[in-house]
C-alpha cells in the first residue's frame, strides 16, 4: 500500500513516499510563496522519481507550518511528533531528537516506539535557526553549505556574542573589517548555533541516543561543536535530514492505513 507524507516548512518543502513500511522515494525543494503550490510541486517529483501516480496514494499525512493547506493531504500531524517518529524510526535507540529547521528549533524527547514524552522550541527568533545561518554565510560571502566545512578549519575561532540575528550580523561585519579570516568567523558562527541549541536541549534534559534532524543537520561545524558542548556524540543519520519530518508522517499515514483509516 502506497502512503505519503509531505512536509512543508518555512524554507522548503518535502515529501517522501512509501510502500508497505518501505522507504520508495523522497524530495526537497525551496518553498514557493503559496504551501499548496510547494506541496503539489515536491509531491509530483517523489512521484516521478518512484515511477508511481497521485491516483495510487492511499493515504497522504501533512505536516510543518503550511500543514493546514496541503489541499491533497487527508490528515495533518504537527512536525514534533513527526519528526520524533521519523527520527527514532531510523535509530530505534534515540530518545533525544534535535531539530533545527528554517526559522525555530525544537528539542524532542520520544520514548522506545516514538511516541512524544516531552518537547521544548524556541521562542521563533531566528537566531537558533537555519535563517541565522543563511544570514551570516551571506555576510561572510560564502554558500550556507559551506558554513560547517569552512569552520572546521578555523585554528581561533572568533565568538560571536549577540543573541539578535540583527546585531551579530554587525558584529562578523565589524571582524571582517578588522581582518578576521572567514573561517574563524564560520567557527564562530557555529559555536554561537550550538550554543543557542545546548540551551534550549537542557530545559528538556538530553537522554542518550541523540539524533539531530532539519537541514542544519548538514552543517559539519554545528554537529561537532554541539556534541562537544552538550557532552554526548550526535547519530549521523545515513538518510536526509531534511527529510525527517516527511517521513515520520508517511509512518503516520502507514498507521492509519493498516488500522483501515
Amino acid at each position: 500500500m502506497l502512503v505519503a507524507g509531505c512536509d512543508v516548512g518555512s524554507l522548503t518543502a518535502k515529501a517522501l513516499l512509501m510502500e508497505d513500511g518501505s522507504i520508495l522515494s523522497g524530495e526537497v525543494r525551496r518553498v514557493k510563496p503559496r504551501p499548496e503550490l510547494s506541496a503539489r510541486e515536491v509531491m509530483e517529483e517523489a512521484l516521478r522519481k518512484a515511477g508511481r501516480r497521485w491516483e495510487e496514494v492511499a493515504y497522504c499525512v501533512g505536516t510543518g507550518y503550511g500543514r493546514v493547506r496541503i489541499p491533497f493531504a487527508q490528515e495533518n500531524v504537527s512536525e514534533i511528533s513527526c519528526h520524533g517518529k521519523g527520527a527514532q524510526w531510523l535509530v530505534p535507540s534515540a530518545r533525544t531528537v534535535i531539530d533545527i529547521g528554517g526559522q525555530d528549533c525544537k528539542v524532542i524527547r520520544v520514548d522506545g516506539e516514538g511516541r512524544l514524552v516531552n518537547f521544548v522550541m524556541n521562542d521563533k527568533c531566528a537566531a537558533g535557526a537555519g535563517r541565522f545561518l543563511e544570514l551570516m554565510a551571506r555576510t561572510l560571502g560564502v554558500g550556507v553549505e559551506e558554513l560547517g566545512r569552512l569552520s572546521l578549519s578555523s585554528s581561533r575561532p572568533v565568538p560571536i556574542t549577540n543573541l539578535c540575528t540583527v546585531y551579530a550580523r554587525s558584529e562578523v561585519l565589524f571582524h571582517l573589517a578588522e581582518g578576521a579570516r572567514a573561517e574563524d568567523l564560520a567557527a564562530g558562527i557555529n559555536q554561537a548555533m550550538a550554543s543557542r541549541v545546548k540551551a534550549l536541549a537542557s530545559r528538556v534534559g538530553v537522554e542518550r541516543e541523540v539524533v539531530l534532524s532539519g537541514g542544519v543537520a548538514k552543517n559539519e561545524g554545528v554537529v561537532r561543536y554541539l556534541g562537544e558542548m552538550l557532552g554526548v556524540p550526535l547519530v549521523r543519520l545515513e538518510f536526509d535530514p531534511q527529510l525527517v519530518g516527511a517521513l515520520g508522517a508517511a509512518l503516520f499515514a502507514w498507521e492509519r492505513v493498516r488500522r483501515g483509516a
